[in-house]
């Protein structure tokens, strides 16, 4: 069987801020014919798609998903035989925790063409925003992306190597991990993580929500707890967050062009 001609286009819509989406991303949005997009793509990001196109919300969040992963798979793969333009649209990046990767295999095993159209991931796009470098000398010589969201029918405790997320050298960031915050801290504690080491949650990173809360490892539970924050948000830890007071440089609520005025 011939590939189909014309590829279903994985698309990374980056962490929130319109502002961040690639050219190629906007130029494809405002083409597309059908999107199949997710929970943590923006209203403002879907303003700027074809407002003719077909839209389809496919949106997931933890523990309570609006579509099964297996029936967006089938589905992208009967849209590519329906439509000329078919996007599929995530929040971030396709191939950081977002699944893009599952997405692509099934439509290649299908025959279905496909081009990814990487996007900012919310490590980059969320500490930046926070004034949060990822890599500072003397700091941090490393970075380490994981998700703090167990696989069905796994608890995180089976999921993670928790030594090798210890190293307080490494800046570690993790997806998805507010559901599990005692159990991260606990782990990383008892694996050598100083209790003392600086964490930033932030929420809705680099929207007019976004919201940040500076703690420590050993008061993260507590703290978190304590505070309103939500889903999505984003967890980073290490020594290079406690550079986030002569770095932070966004003021949610103010778009970056009218906070550098």
């Amino acid at each position: 069987m011939t590939k189909s001609a014309n590829p279903v286009y994985l698309i990374g819509a980056g962490p929130g801020d319109p502002d961040l989406l690639t050219m190629k991303a906007y130029r494809l949005l405002q083409q597309a014919d059908v999107i199949v997009y997710d929970l943590l793509v923006s209203d403002e990001i879907l303003a700027l798609t074809n407002p003719d196109a077909m839209r389809i919300f496919a949106g997931k969040a933890a523990r309570n998903h609006h579509m099964l992963q297996e029936d967006i798979n089938k589905l992208l793969v009967q849209l590519a035989g329906q439509h000329e333009r078919v996007v599929r649209l995530k929040g971030g990046d396709p191939f950081i925790f977002g699944r893009g990767s599952e997405e692509a295999l099934y439509l290649a095993a299908h025959d279905i063409a496909f081009e990814i159209v990487p996007g900012i991931t919310a490590a980059g796009g969320c500490s930046a925003y926070a004034g949060i470098p990822l890599t500072h000398r003397n700091l941090s010589r490393a970075v380490q992306f994981i998700t703090g969201h167990s696989m069905r029918g796994k608890s995180i405790d089976d999921d993670l190597n928790w030594e090798t997320l210890s190293d307080p050298g490494t800046t570690l960031v993790i997806y998805m991990g507010l559901i599990n915050a005692e159990t991260i801290s606990k782990r990383l504690i008892a694996a050598g993580r100083p209790e003392n080491t600086p964490v930033a949650v932030i929420q809705s990173g680099t929207t007019s929500a976004q919201r940040v809360l500076l703690t420590q490892l050993d008061r993260l539970k507590e703290d978190v707890d304590n505070s309103d924050i939500s889903s999505p948000a984003l967890m980073i830890m290490g020594e290079v967050v406690g550079l986030t007071h002569k770095l932070k440089w966004f003021s949610p609520g103010t778009a970056p062009e009218e906070k550098r005025q």
